[in-house]
This record gives C-alpha cells, structure tokens and sequence, in this order.
C-alpha cells in the first residue's frame, strides 16, 4: 500500500511541472507584446519601458523562467500590475471565502445526493425512482447562474430570508456566515447533487444485483443494513471518484457563484484579473487551482486502497 501512495505522490510532480511551464508561456504566448498588452492602448513608451524593466521581459526565455520558477519556490507569485500588491498577499485574503463556500456546496451535495442515489437504486422503477432521476436531469441541466438567480427572487426579493448578496466571515457568527453562504452553496451544489446522486444510483444498483445481496437477503438481514454494509461499501470507488470530480469542477462553478452573489473569493480575484488584464494574478491563480485539483485526484487515488484492497497491488 506505501509503495503505491508514493508512486501516486511522485507522479503528482511531473504533472505541476508541465502546469508550471504553462503558467510561465501564458505570459509570452500572449499576442503582442505583454507589456504593451498590460500596459493598456494609451500608454506611454516609458511606461511599456517600465513594465518590461518590471516583468524581466529583457532577459532570455530560459534566464525569465528560471528566475520565475525561483522565486515561485520561494512562495513569491510576482506583484500586482494594477494594485502593486504581491500576489500571494491578494489570494490569502480571498482564499477564506472560497474555501468556506466549495466545503459547505461538498457537504450539502453529498448529505443529499448519496441519500437520494441509494434510495433511487433501491426503489428502481418506481415512482421514487422516477422522481430521484427527473431531479438529477433538471439539476445538471439548469445553469447555476439560473438558479442562482431564481433563488435571490425567492428567498431575499420575495421572501426576505436571506441576503440578496455578500459574505460573512465564520469568525463573526455561526447564524450570519450560514445566512450569508446557504443560497451560494446550494446553487453552486445542484449541478453536483444531481451528478453524485445519478452515479451513486447507478453504482448501487449494480451493486444490488450481484450474489452476495441476494445471500444477505436470504439470511434475512435488514433493509439498511444491506444498503450501508453491503451495498454501499462495494460501490463506493465510483461514489469517490464523482465527488472528487466534482470538487474539482468547483473551480468552474466558483467563479460563476461568486460573481452573482458578490461574494470576494479567488472566483471573483478571477474576473477582475481577466479584466484587467492583470497577468501576475491569472498566474497565481492557474497555479492554485491546478494544485488544488491534483491534490484532490491524489487524495482519491489514495483514498481507493482504503475502500478496495485490491488496487492497493
């Protein structure tokens, strides 16, 4: 089991190799020049000067990504072209609320869909069934600004629950972060829930299928027993790589929620990056988010030699 867990963490290290030269090319694959791109259509050419003295954009290609990939290792992303800012500095203060908003969009699609996958597998073909999979087909079939929207009519226009927009560190109140980070996360959560809950359907219903259900049942062993001992254990691989999947595609679904619910996470950092055109930050974050998602596949990858000994050889 070791061995494999340390190949599975050495392999990691070619893949953020390869992310590494692409972060570093984004800046010199960009058409024109990328000081003048920064710089805007009306700068001065002391100001293109500038910003090429700044970036290093004199130096030879190798010479640039080796000083880069230096002060990469030492925790230094580069500074802000618009806010002077070290990058660093700026994802810290946005990384709290994205993290907060992708662990609660998890918790809440797994507390549904893993319920309501295995209740559709063990009521197959009726009306649970029926209904479980029309609820899977509607939640990855509407875009998440929809029911983004949709909810902020309801919930804070119409109803006056919750606010329409805006986050609250946890740190200040239990009650005012979960008012604030609810309708984020189970709109950021539906596209998950109903993909989690058609695979563990799925999944389950295999599962159901096989001898040693049918011999639990003989024996005359009870409903959820059967379920959670037998069936849902054998079919867990799938379940876990669904969800790990799914926390990668948070990534996407962050920077959409983010910017409708004017929330100040690395999704909004995102935009205002793009727009500006501030290339230091869309380093910084291609970076972040990369890692993130291979450290995600790395912990699922480790997690199979705990729910299926045989990978584990």
């Amino acid at each position: 089991m070791y061995a494999y867990i340390v190949r599975r963490i050495l392999a990691t290290i070619p893949v953020m190799g390869v992310v590494a030269v692409f972060v570093f090319l984004l800046l010199h694959l960009t058409p024109g020049d990328p000081a003048t791109v920064i710089a805007g259509d009306y700068a001065r050419p002391e100001d293109i000067v500038r910003i090429r003295e700044q970036l290093g954009l004199n130096d030879p290609l190798y010479i640039q990504f080796g000083n880069w990939l230096w002060r990469l290792f030492q925790g230094d992303m580069g500074i802000s072209i618009f806010s002077n800012l070290p990058v660093t500095h700026l994802i810290q203060q946005r990384l709290e609320p994205t993290i907060m908003m992708a662990l609660t969009t998890i918790i809440i699609a797994i507390a549904i869909a893993v319920p309501l996958g295995v209740l559709a597998a063990w009521k197959q073909g009726t009306w649970v069934d029926r209904a479980v999979m029309v609820f899977a087909v509607l939640g990855f079939s509407v875009p998440i600004f929809v029911v983004a929207y949709a909810m902020i009519w309801g919930f804070s226009i119409k109803l006056k629950w919750l606010p329409v927009q805006g986050y609250t560190p946890i740190g200040e109140g239990l009650i005012p972060f979960l008012r604030n980070i609810i309708m984020p996360a189970v709109a950021l959560g539906m596209v998950y829930v109903a993909l989690i809950a058609r695979i563990t359907r799925a999944s389950v219903m295999e599962v159901l299928n096989e001898d040693y259900i049918r011999t639990a049942r003989a024996k005359g062993l009870a409903s959820t027993t059967i379920l959670i001992r037998h069936a849902l254990k054998n079919a867990a691989v799938p379940i876990v790589t669904i969800i790990g999947i799914g926390i990668a595609l948070l990534i996407g679904g962050v920077v959409v929620t983010e910017s409708v619910f004017n929330i100040p996470g690395l999704g909004r950092l995102t935009v205002d990056a793009i727009l500006r055109r501030d290339y230091p930050i869309i380093q910084g974050l291609i970076l972040v988010f990369s890692g993130v998602y291979v450290l995600v596949n790395l912990l699922i990858d480790i997690s199979y030699t705990f729910l299926d000994p045989r990978i584990r050889y």
